[in-house]
C-alpha cells in the first residue's frame, strides 16, 4: 500500500471521508477550525446534504470532528483523535516523515511489548506456544524481506493472544497495520534475516520455558536492536523490500 499517495475511494461518501480526513490529519484544517459550510461542500462534491452528513458522522466516529448546533463541524484537538482507527492511522502514516512515525511507534511498542511477553510466559497454553513457534518457523523459512512480513506480524499477534488479556489482544490487532510498516522499514537492513531471527527465537524460547523475566528482557533487546537498525537505515541507503535476505 502506498500511504503517501492513497488510492481514491470509489464511492462519493468514501471520497468525502478520505479527503476531509486527510486534510485534518495533515493540518490543512487545524484543531478548533470549522469544516467548510455544508452548502459549500455539497456544491464542491455534487452531493446532497444527507450524503454529506453521513460522511461527517464517520469523521465524528473517528474522533476527528465534533458537530455543534448552529456552529457546524469543528476539528477536535489531536489528542482526542482515535489514532488506532485504521483510516486515521493510514492518513497519519502518510503524512508524518518516516523517521518521526517510526520513533512514535517504537515508544509505544517499548512500553507494552516487553510486559506482554512476560505475561505470555506466565499465561500461555500449550496451543499458544505452538502458535508462536509455528510463526517463528515461518520466519525461519522466509526467503525475502517481503516473505518475512506476515510471519513476523503473526509472531507478535500470537504473543498478544497468549497473554489471555482481551485489551492487550485488541491493542495488538489494532497496531498490526502500524507494526507492518515498522517491520517493512527494518527489513531494508542488509542483514535482516541474520539479525532478526536470534532476537525472536530468544523471545519464543523464554515464553516456552515459562520464564517471564527472560521473556521481558528478550523483548527489550529485540526492540532496542530494531530501533538501532532503523536508525542506520534512515541515515543511509535503503534496500529494496524484495531483495533476497542475507544470512
Amino acid at each position: 500500500m502506498d500511504y503517501r499517495n492513497p488510492r481514491q475511494r470509489k464511492s462519493m461518501h468514501g471520497r468525502i471521508v478520505q479527503e476531509l480526513g486527510m486534510q485534518i490529519v495533515s493540518g490543512g484544517i487545524k484543531p478548533g477550525e470549522r469544516l467548510p459550510a455544508e452548502p459549500t461542500l455539497c456544491e464542491s462534491y455534487g452531493v446532497s446534504r444527507p450524503v454529506l452528513r453521513e460522511a461527517t458522522r464517520v469523521l465524528v466516529a473517528k474522533g476527528l470532528v465534533v458537530s455543534k448546533p448552529r456552529v457546524g463541524s469543528v476539528v477536535r484537538a489531536r489528542d482526542e483523535w482515535h489514532m488506532l482507527d485504521p483510516d486515521v492511522l493510514v492518513w497519519t502514516i502518510g503524512h508524518l516523515p518516516e523517521g518521526e512515525f517510526f520513533r512514535s511507534l517504537m515508544t509505544v511498542r517499548q512500553i507494552f511489548e516487553p510486559a506482554a511477553a512476560a505475561l505470555a510466559a506466565i499465561s500461555a497454553t500449550d496451543d499458544d506456544i505452538a502458535r508462536i513457534g509455528a510463526a517463528y518457523e515461518r520466519m525461519e523459512s522466509a526467503k525475502t524481506a517481503a516473505d518475512l512480513l506476515d510471519p513476523d506480524l503473526e509472531f507478535h499477534r500470537a504473543i498478544m493472544m497468549a497473554t489471555h488479556n482481551d485489551m492487550l489482544a485488541y491493542i495488538g490487532n489494532m497496531l498490526s497495520l502500524a507494526l507492518g510498516e515498522s517491520i517493512r522499514l527494518t527489513s531494508r537492513h542488509p542483514n535482516t534475516h541474520a539479525l532478526s531471527l536470534p532476537r525472536h527465537k530468544a523471545i519464543f524460547t523464554a515464553i516456552a520455558n515459562r520464564d517471564a523475566l527472560a521473556a521481558r528482557q528478550a523483548s527489550v533487546v529485540q526492540l532496542d536492536n530494531a530501533r538501532a537498525d532503523a536508525n542506520s537505515i534512515l541515515g543511509g541507503a535503503a534496500l529494496e523490500p524484495d531483495r533476497p535476505l542475507s544470512g
